[in-house]
């Protein structure tokens, strides 16, 4: 069954590549970011006719509002999946980063988020109850949300929040039918990772995960996952060797990986 697709940060990176796996079903996507350019650039590579783009600030709670009616009236009518993906990143030593840095961050990822799912929520439930294609919100967490590591501390913060919130809402809303689902990629090829860890170190986070030889994984790959998530039972689906790495060593080896950390 095909459906409406809304999801945010959809003008690059994870978002555009869950938005042409989606487009490729037949589904109906609606873009949403702060990046008009970006979700043109998007659009251009969805079916003619079958996407739609809103402006959104993922803080903004009435715009959320206002973005959900207007992608519910451009789909159809119905909004059946919500991918919570919007995200900034924010590396380095806690010291290191500034208030703004960090209220930026916790706003975006967590706060919004939240926002997001409660703004999502009457639309998966009238989805839910109509019956078809399966009603799923879909947050877009992180590898860190497995376990904090050096030099993180505060993004992976923000993904073990949207962790938390995978699970206390998949059974909160299990009983309208909606399925609540999280992704946990590793460290992901798109425009997010050529920017500063932040504002006072020098190179890219693209250097630090090199210097640290780890992999740099395919957005095509956490589409794919998005795809498989929406459509089944996981609650949390990893993505990638590190996520799965560290998710072992979390579960299996806990004192030797907080050693190895702290080393």
């Amino acid at each position: 069954m095909t459906g409406t697709i809304f999801i945010t940060g959809g003008a690059s990176g994870i978002g555009r590549a869950i938005a042409q796996r989606f487009a490729a079903e037949g589904w109906f996507v609606a873009l949403a970011d702060v990046d008009a350019a970006g979700m043109a650039q998007t659009g251009a590579l969805l079916p003619a006719g079958r996407w739609s783009a809103h402006r959104l600030d993922v803080r903004d709670a009435a715009g959320w509002d206002a973005a959900l009616a207007e992608a519910a009236q451009a789909g159809g009518g119905a909004i059946h999946v919500v991918a919570n993906n919007a995200g900034v990143p924010l590396g380095g030593p806690l010291a290191q980063c500034s208030v703004a840095e960090i209220e930026q961050v916790i706003a975006i990822n967590l706060t919004g988020a939240t926002l997001g799912a409660r703004a999502a929520y009457p639309w998966l439930q009238a989805a839910a109850a109509k019956g078809g294609a399966p009603a799923c919100l879909l947050n877009t967490a992180s590898a860190a949300a497995l376990y904090g590591t050096p030099g993180t501390s505060v993004y992976a913060a923000t993904k073990a929040g949207l962790r938390a919130l995978t699970e206390a809402l998949d059974a909160e809303w299990a009983r309208d039918g909606i399925a609540v689902r999280s992704l946990m990629p590793g460290f992901i090829a798109t425009p997010l990772i050529e920017q500063a860890p932040n504002a006072a170190t020098p190179g890219t986070i693209r250097d630090v995960v090199t210097r640290q030889r780890l992999e740099i994984g395919r957005a095509e790959d956490v589409a794919q996952a998005a795809w498989q998530a929406v459509h089944g039972q996981r609650l949390h689906t990893l993505v990638g060797p590190t996520a799965r790495r560290l998710a072992f060593a979390a579960r299996w080896l806990p004192g030797a990986l907080r050693r190895r950390l702290q080393r």
